[in-house]
């Protein structure tokens, strides 16, 4: 069958404000599992293309699906459905899937609409696979496990437990050269190494859709596709976009030993927690290409800090940071401004707290409840969530009322953050040795982006 998988236009996003457009990994990994089982398969990356409404409609034509597969996040669902209605317009009989964390976690609501005709809910490669194969032979869906249909929901599908049994991503049906990372465009892709997560932070979509058991390729796999990633299409930086990629410290030692046997020119970024970094583990990650690390510092407050789940202290942060600043990593400091139990007081004193920490970049996120999530059901049954409109779950717009602290109130707080941070005359000159111009265009984004 001819099937077309759709990254819809995108809406503001804490990646932004860090000068990233990263590949749609999720649906090129399904577009690679369809490939490999014969199928003719095509990607729309709207979002990395910057295209209109016109533009898709003009490229959904000339592809001509029989199906067509959306993926969508809580922000873009508006831009998913658009998309999926005008699949129907120009394809009336065309089957039209949505996928992703939302319609995962919210495929009844998603299902209301006359242009989306299933839900794959979860991880979709093999749901995916079997959703093909059953229309193509005139099947009934009601059997296929992970699916959603209108009136009925099938029994979820097993998490992939052998990730190496998963072709590598279908890169050569993506624009690569869209993408970048702290707008550098030196050929850039996202990887992952695992899925899953143990810790299960409350605010975390990611860790309710993978669940708490991690699932790891072999490092040799892992190194195969960094290599095909160099080699086939020249890449020169890779974000490994794993939930937390320093979770097992034998893992990412066995991966920077296999990138220096092979002699891997690429550089790399990855996810970390504060609590899993070391100094020797940091040494070993710079000698293997690590440039980059993206860091979960949430709140200054430790009492926050433990009713979110994170399970790491003040010390443990301003230790990792130490310790990256040590081996010369940039750093990425994530924080969430506005948890139910925040203050005035509590935010300035996170705000604060990142300053001394002083990483390279600092993204500081509004506390967003996302569903599927623990933080949104506890939101929910204490009537918290003050703005339903999913287009604003970006991390920018406020969503939630503090102790002490309007929606207004939380929108200035953060934009004093972005410019109090950013806006050191001392920091600027310090990156600007460091990063020259890419620095420059990242300040003006985030400027931008929350103004």
């Amino acid at each position: 069958m001819k099937v077309t998988f759709i990254n819809p236009p995108q809406t503001n996003s804490k990646y932004k404000f860090i000068g990233v457009v990263a590949p749609p990994l999720g649906i090129s990994y399904m577009a690679a599992v369809l490939e490999e089982n014969g199928h003719d398969v095509s990607i729309i990356d709207a979002s990395a293309l910057e295209m209109t409404w016109e533009d898709l409609e003009k490229a959904v034509e000339e592809a001509s699906p029989q199906v067509v597969a959306i993926t969508a996040l809580t922000p873009t669902v508006k831009q998913a459905e658009k998309s999926a209605q005008i699949v129907k317009k120009v394809f009336p009989e065309t089957t039209v899937v949505m996928g992703g964390y939302h319609p995962t976690f919210n495929y009844q609501e998603v299902l209301k609409t006359d242009y989306v005709d299933v839900v794959v809910m979860g991880e979709g490669e093999y749901t995916m696979l079997e959703l093909v194969q059953t229309l193509e032979s005139g099947g009934d869906l009601s059997p296929v496990r992970g699916l959603a249909l209108k009136g009925q929901v099938n029994p979820p599908r097993p998490l992939i437990t052998d990730m190496d049994a998963l072709p590598f991503p279908a890169r050569h049906l993506l624009p690569m050269d869209h993408y970048k990372m702290l707008n550098m465009k030196t050929g850039m892709a996202t990887m992952i190494t695992s899925r899953g997560c143990p810790m299960q932070c409350s605010f975390c979509a990611s860790a309710a859709l993978h669940g708490p058991k991690l699932r790891r390729r072999s490092p040799e796999n892992v190194v195969d596709e960094m290599e095909h990633l160099v080699r086939d299409h020249q890449v020169g930086t890779i974000a490994f976009m794993d939930d937390t990629f320093t979770l097992d410290h034998r893992m990412v030692e066995a991966i920077c030993d296999q990138i220096q046997e092979r002699e891997l020119d690429v550089f790399w970024g990855c996810t970390a927690r504060v609590d899993t970094l070391s100094d020797d583990l940091l040494e070993k990650m710079r000698k293997a290409g690590c440039i980059t690390i993206f860091m979960g510092v949430e709140s200054a407050d430790q009492q926050m800090l433990d009713s979110t789940n994170k399970n790491i202290t003040i010390d443990k942060i301003r230790q990792a940071f130490q310790l990256s600043k040590k081996h010369k990593i940039r750093t990425i400091a994530s924080v969430v401004l506005g948890m139910p139990g925040d203050t005035k007081d509590s935010i300035k004193r996170t705000v604060q707290f990142v300053r001394e920490l002083n990483p390279s970049y600092a993204v500081f996120s509004l506390a967003t409840p996302y569903p599927g999530t623990r933080f949104y059901k506890e939101s929910f049954e204490k009537n918290l969530i003050k703005v339903k409109d999913w287009s604003k779950y970006t991390l920018i717009s406020p969503v939630l009322d503090t102790v002490d602290c309007s929606l207004e109130e939380l929108r200035k707080l953060q934009y004093k953050a972005f410019r109090n941070f950013y806006l050191r005359p001392g920091y600027i000159l310090k990156q600007v040795w460091m990063d020259g111009p890419i620095l420059l265009k990242t300040i003006a984004g985030v400027i931008r982006e929350v103004i």
